[in-house]
């Protein structure tokens, strides 16, 4: 039998996606891209904010077309199952299985259970809607990490350290749907980064929901500087690159790391959200105004070619005129490399949905738009002054025209940040190229890409 999978939301996602690829594999099924082929169609969903769960019904009764064709199984699983279970066991009969993520510690036997026609009794199950009816959910267990799919190419992976977030952002439903933040114990972790390294994964890309955290619940202090330096010993490896670091948590020796160690990339991906500390004290982050921007002092004196990312949130219930000119006046000032901004997703059962001065949809376009703008003229004076300059990228593919090949610097995230066409001057063979590291420099600049030549 062949199976087909549709993976939505974040990268933390897609690696459940993989566990769940990982089991039809060592069973015995056929994976294949094409859901015309599929006698099983499984949907990962994503039911963080109000566009994601749009995209996760849609994407549900998109597949559900099918199985008026060849395929005789769907199954969703993910956030939005373990979010709204009880209403779409109603509202979706074409779906036959609904797996949640406090369900994932047996995952397959699930699944098992519905192709051998044993199905459990849907109306039994409870679905969970407060934090504290939430114990920890279940990891993957360290075998079936080791058993995942790699579904992102030859050259990355993503290696997630840990499960849950603890933050209680007041605007996030993170903590409801995924439960408390729960650490993987290192030594597994390093298991499966050679493991990856093994199969030819030449860049690891550390995720969790807050990074910084990790270890804190198993061995009392933060362990992610150490953990970067036990998987830069892993031979292989060249790239190390970690994600969603929370500034409260940023150390000094961290920093140091980032600084020292050539493998890991300098690059801190740091969201912050906001600037004004009347609403930061609301979202109930754990810093503030000054502590932000004196942590990016620190960072860009102690690495001088780093490349900062961050996220913001403008429209936030109670966000003034003058809170939203303090956020412009610092994204201004400031200069970040990257910067994505999100418009405030009133979410239910989280503290910001219950807040006076909701704001309007049409101010909160008006602010996103005016802060992107804003960035836009940033990153294209960041991109130009890299004209002239050196970097070695790692090539990936070929332009869809043939003219270039296409590549990433130490400095871009796959699939978040931009790329680099190149130029093959050289006149090598461009097959063996792909999935090599070369030295280019950049000769030109594309909305948010750069243009390159192999020197």
């Amino acid at each position: 039998m062949k199976v087909g999978f549709v993976s939505l939301g974040c990268s933390k996602n897609l690696i459940d996606t993989e566990v769940a690829i990982g089991h039809f594999k060592n069973n015995g099924y056929v994976i294949t891209n094409n859901p015309e082929e599929a006698d099983i169609i499984v949907i990962n969903t994503c039911g963080f904010i109000d566009k994601a769960k749009e995209e996760a019904i849609n994407t549900i009764l998109e597949m559900a077309e099918y199985k008026n064709k060849k395929c005789k199984y769907l199954i969703v699983m993910g956030c939005l199952v373990q979010r709204y279970y009880n209403d779409l066991v109603k509202l979706l009969p074409e779906v036959d299985l609904f797996i949640k993520l406090d369900e994932y510690n047996k995952l397959w036997d699930s699944i098992d259970k519905l192709i051998n026609k044993n199905i459990v009794d849907k109306s039994k199950k409870k679905v969970v809607t407060k934090i504290s009816e939430i114990n920890k959910l279940p990891l993957p267990t360290k075998e079936e990490f080791l058993q995942r799919t790699i579904t992102t190419g030859k050259n990355y992976a993503y290696l997630k350290i840990g499960e849950g977030c603890s933050n209680k952002c007041t605007y996030c439903a993170i903590p409801y749907i995924r439960g408390p933040f729960v650490s993987r114990k290192m030594e597994d972790i390093l298991e499966e980064a050679k493991m990856l390294s093994k199969k030819g994964i030449r860049e690891l890309i550390i995720i969790a929901q807050d990074t910084t955290k990790y270890g804190i619940d198993i061995y009392g202090t933060s362990k992610l500087a150490e953990l970067l330096e036990n998987l830069s010993k892993i031979e292989g490896i060249k790239w190390i690159r970690f994600l969603y670091s929370y500034p409260e948590g940023i150390t000094d020796e961290l920093i140091n790391v980032v600084k020292s160690n050539k493998k890991i990339c300098k690059y801190f991906d740091i969201p912050i959200q906001h600037i004004s500390n009347k609403i930061l004290k609301m979202m109930n982050r754990k810093t503030s105004k000054e502590d932000i921007e004196n942590l990016i002092y620190k960072i860009r004196k102690e690495i001088p070619d780093i490349v900062i990312r961050t996220s913001l949130i403008v429209g936030f219930p109670g966000e003034t005129k003058e809170d939203f000119e303090e956020l412009y006046n610092f994204v201004s000032k400031t200069k970040i490399d990257r910067l994505g901004t999100f418009m405030y997703s009133k979410e239910e059962n989280t503290p910001a949905a219950k807040l006076p001065n909701q704001i309007h949809h049409l101010t909160k376009k008006s602010r996103y738009n005016k802060i992107m703008k804003k960035q836009q003229e940033i990153s294209n004076r960041i991109l130009k002054d890299k004209i002239g300059k050196t970097f070695e990228v790692i090539i990936e593919n070929i332009s869809f025209d043939g003219k270039y090949l296409i590549g990433r610097t130490m400095q871009d995230i796959p699939m978040e940040d931009g790329i680099v066409y190149i130029k093959n001057t050289s006149k090598s063979d461009e097959n063996q190229l792909i999935n090599t590291f070369t030295k280019i420099k950049i000769i030109d600049i594309d909305n948010y890409d750069l243009i390159g030549e192999i020197i």
